[in-house]
């Protein structure tokens, strides 16, 4: 390991690990939030006085 303990690389697995942690906590609460607007528009179209 280099001296600046190897988080400035951008090689390490524990980076890429991290890198790919992080993108799939922002996919998986993009998707939710994305559904969960759909579900509202549902919901306000289904209760619209007609």
């Amino acid at each position: 390991m280099s001296d600046d303990g190897g988080w400035l690389t951008g090689d390490s697995e524990e980076w890429k690990a991290r890198g790919v942690f992080l993108r799939v906590f922002v996919y998986v609460f993009a998707t939710h939030l994305f559904a969960g607007f759909i579900w509202l528009l549902f919901y306000v179209g289904g209760h619209a006085p007609k």
